[in-house]
Order: structure tokens, then sequence, then C-alpha cells
């Protein structure tokens, strides 16, 4: 099978602390390890009110996580968000070759400096 990039972003229930919370990341990123995933990135975007109720909750925590893996990966991934109740909901996009390319500049803070650049230039004229 073909390695892809994948991107899942998913919502953790608000009612968990904080340990509780990175608990659940751990189970979900060391499912992606034990499936042969090599995982790009965790980003916890923070708590935040959900556009509408979601099984009687309107916040979540959000996390963002940024991977490589055959296609089976994702499937298992799924299946163990739909196993555990903490998970209120979740996304997989696969990512082409334009998306990798904006998340490692992101990830390595190029587009802030492409921006500071730009902004010195019109500050210049």
């Amino acid at each position: 099978m073909e390695v892809r990039n994948y991107e899942t972003v998913f919502i953790v229930t608000p009612v968990l602390n904080e340990s509780q919370v990175q608990e659940t990341v751990e189970k979900f990123t060391q499912v992606l390890k034990e499936n042969s995933a090599a995982i790009l990135s965790t980003e916890a975007w923070g708590l935040r009110k959900l556009a509408y109720p979601i099984q009687k909750k309107t916040t979540g925590y959000y996390y963002c996580l940024s991977y490589t893996g055959e296609g089976n990966i994702v499937d298992v991934l799924e299946l163990a968000f739909r196993r555990d109740e903490r998970i209120i909901r979740f996304l997989t996009t696969v990512l082409d070759k334009h998306a990798v390319d904006y998340n490692n500049r992101r990830r390595n803070g190029e587009m802030n400096l492409q921006k500071a650049a730009k902004e010195t230039e019109a500050v210049a004229q």
C-alpha cells in the first residue's frame, strides 16, 4: 500500500480534567504507533465552543494529529475513536503535497517570517 499523509482533528468531551484529556490523546497516538504510523505533530487547540450542541455539550477540547501511514491506519484509528466515549467528534483528511508543504512551513515558523518580511517592505515604502 501507498504511504500517505493524514490529518485528524478530534474533539474530547469537556467533562474530563487535564490529565484525563492527555491520557486520551496518548492512547490515540499509541494506536498510531502500534500500527506503524509516523506521527508528525500533535497540536492542542484547547477548550473551544462548539458550533452546535453535541451530546448536550457546548464545549470540547480540540486536538489535531498529523501523521503518515498506509490507508488501513485510518480505519484502525477511527474504530478506536468510535469505541471511546470520551471522543465527541472526529474528522480525518488526506493531505496533498501542497498541504504537507504548508504544514511543514507553518510548524517551522517560516510563515511568520514571510509575513514579517512583507510587513517591513510595506512600512519601508
